[in-house]
């Protein structure tokens, strides 16, 4: 086949986007987007490694905290949230055997996530609309240092992504609760109650001989404790945005609510509660559930210890909700108490919940053993690295004399941030991609090999680097969200800015590897309607 027959129509003509479902299209769309918008993050973040070794003329230091802004929300919603979505959408009805509750539900969310991610990036883009992710009061709808128009459409754009994303738990939900036509009868709140956990948690107090069945598998178990996070995390976020609109639009129509009261140590604890149910809740237990599907698919065995993985993860689940003030602990105003229960003891809890997902994963792999170094199953190594490193770096920092070090320095987003997001959690969502792959493309061959062990060393090394670089020189005293123009840790972001340089490689090597497999066509293609019956919405191997 001729080059450029391959890159239109995908590696041998495997590739037919027409043979798809409209399942199977749902969860390429959102795949296919999350990419692109993690290639947006890889670049702005390329862009910042290299201001911190020398300030780019064209960019100015507004259209530097801009980017700053951008970065983490299009990574999280932009990216994560696409492929966690695209996966999970397909995942639970493949796993329970029934269609999704609603395609058209999940095409809205895709429209929605998609585009809220696009009007926030453009609007910093635009307008340099700079509060950074924290967003603390009252810096937002501080009208002496942003134009309230630039700040109303980058909350409307977060707002969008939230109701794409409140519309995904629905559709998550309903399609656990439902019953299809031609399916036994089963009590849709029964089913919810066993796969959030609260039911099976009950029943671990009652005689043997009296527990409940579980009525769903452990991977929609852990789905769907993952989702009641989502939901809470949309809820706050909202809420969130909705705050700071009214003050926004309050300006831009004349008036002036400065005066108006929001307690700043109130808000902090809110907003934190609400983001972090995505650090440490929604992250962690999507990640061990994911860990758990990989085992479990790429060994052909049962996960080991499932009782007891369902049991962590519904303890994960409660402590997500406990966890969010080791992010206020060199916050003077902070209740000690809530320093000490919340910030030091809880978030210590983690590395056992976190560890028990680590060590089931790596358990049910051995017992496989022997092992093929498949994709799938050296980037689910890579993502368990990842969370190896980055959670103990965070469980370092969430101790009240060393976090007064270590929490305004580059250590913070170095060794932890960015190794958990780009090793732990990007390495497992392309392990779940190069898993997935052949079953949502109905068997497209991978165009290279070649190109796929260069993604994954590149990456691994690239991130693990990047992110001790930065550790290195927050240990040194280099602040975060702070631009060195005399070049005291130079020599640091010099090496952090190669590895950045290997991550940015690794992506496109990735990004091209998948085009040549599936074509320019069949790219396109995943985006026009399915012509196939709607009522046929899972792939061959699982009817």
């Amino acid at each position: 086949m001729k080059y450029k027959d391959t890159l239109l129509n995908g590696t041998e003509g495997l590739f037919n986007p027409d043979s798809l479902t409209p399942m199977q299209k749902l969860a390429l769309r959102f795949v296919v987007v999350g990419i692109l918008y993690y290639g947006f993050a890889v670049i702005e973040g390329m862009i910042m490694r290299i201001y911190q070794i020398e300030p780019i003329p064209i960019f100015n230091s507004e259209h530097y905290f801009s980017m700053l802004t951008a970065h983490p929300l299009v990574g999280i919603f932009g990216s994560s949230y696409s492929i966690v979505f695209g996966a999970f959408l397909f995942l639970v009805p493949f796993f329970m055997k029934k269609p999704l509750w609603s395609i058209k539900l999940g095409n809205w969310s895709f429209i929605l996530v998609a585009s809220g991610t696009f009007i926030f990036w453009f609007s910093d883009f635009l307008t340099h609309f700079a509060p950074l992710y924290t967003l603390y009061w009252p810096l937002p709808a501080d009208f002496t240092q942003f134009n309230p128009l630039a700040g109303a459409i980058f909350i409307l754009g977060i707002a969008i992504v939230m109701v794409g994303t409140l519309f995904f738990v629905f559709n998550i939900f309903k399609t656990i609760a439902y019953t299809p036509e031609g399916h036994e009868k089963v009590s849709g709140r029964a089913m919810l109650a066993s796969a959030t956990g609260f039911s099976w948690a009950e029943s671990i107090f009652r005689k043997k001989s009296k527990r409940r069945e579980n009525l769903v598998s452990l991977p929609v178990a852990a789905v769907a404790r993952g989702t009641v996070d989502t939901l809470l995390n949309a809820l706050i976020i909202t809420f969130t945005g909705v705050l700071i609109l009214v003050y926004m639009v309050a300006a831009i129509m004349g008036y002036n609510l400065e005066n108006t009261a929001v307690d700043a140590l109130l808000y902090k604890n809110w907003f934190w509660w609400g983001l972090d149910l995505i650090a440490d809740g929604l992250v962690l237990i999507f990640v061990a559930g994911t860990w758990y599907i990989l085992a479990t698919m790429i060994s052909g065995k049962e996960l080991y210890m499932a009782r007891i993985a369902r049991l962590a993860l519904w303890v994960e689940l409660v402590v997500s909700w406990t966890v969010w003030s080791h992010h206020l602990l060199s916050d003077q105003a902070q209740p000690g108490f809530l320093k000490i229960a919340s910030g030091e003891l809880v978030t210590a809890f983690e590395l056992i919940t976190q560890g028990l997902a680590f060590f089931i994963t790596l358990i049910t792999l051995w017992s496989a053993r022997p092992l093929k170094m498949t994709n799938p199953l050296k980037f689910l190594l890579g993502g368990l690295l990842g969370f190896g490193l980055a959670v103990p770096a965070g469980i370092i920092q969430a101790d009240i004399g060393l976090n007064r070090i270590l929490h305004n320095t580059q250590w913070i987003i170095g060794p932890h941030v960015h190794v958990a997001i780009l090793v732990g959690l990007t390495m497992t969502l392309y392990s779940a991609i190069y898993l997935l792959l052949p079953i949502l493309t109905n068997g497209a061959k991978l165009y290279s090999q070649k190109l796929a062990n260069f993604h994954f060393w590149a990456h691994l090394i690239g991130g693990i680097g990047m992110g001790a670089f930065m550790g290195m020189a927050g240990l040194k005293g280099m602040l975060r969200r702070t631009i060195y123009y005399e070049g005291e840790y130079k020599i640091y972001m010099i090496f952090a800015g190669i590895c950045g340089a290997l991550l940015l490689f690794a992506f496109l090597a990735f990004l091209y590897n998948i085009i040549m497999t599936v074509g320019l066509k069949g790219v396109i293609g995943i985006f026009t309607p399915s012509k196939l019956n709607t009522k046929e919405l899972l792939p061959e191997s699982n009817k």
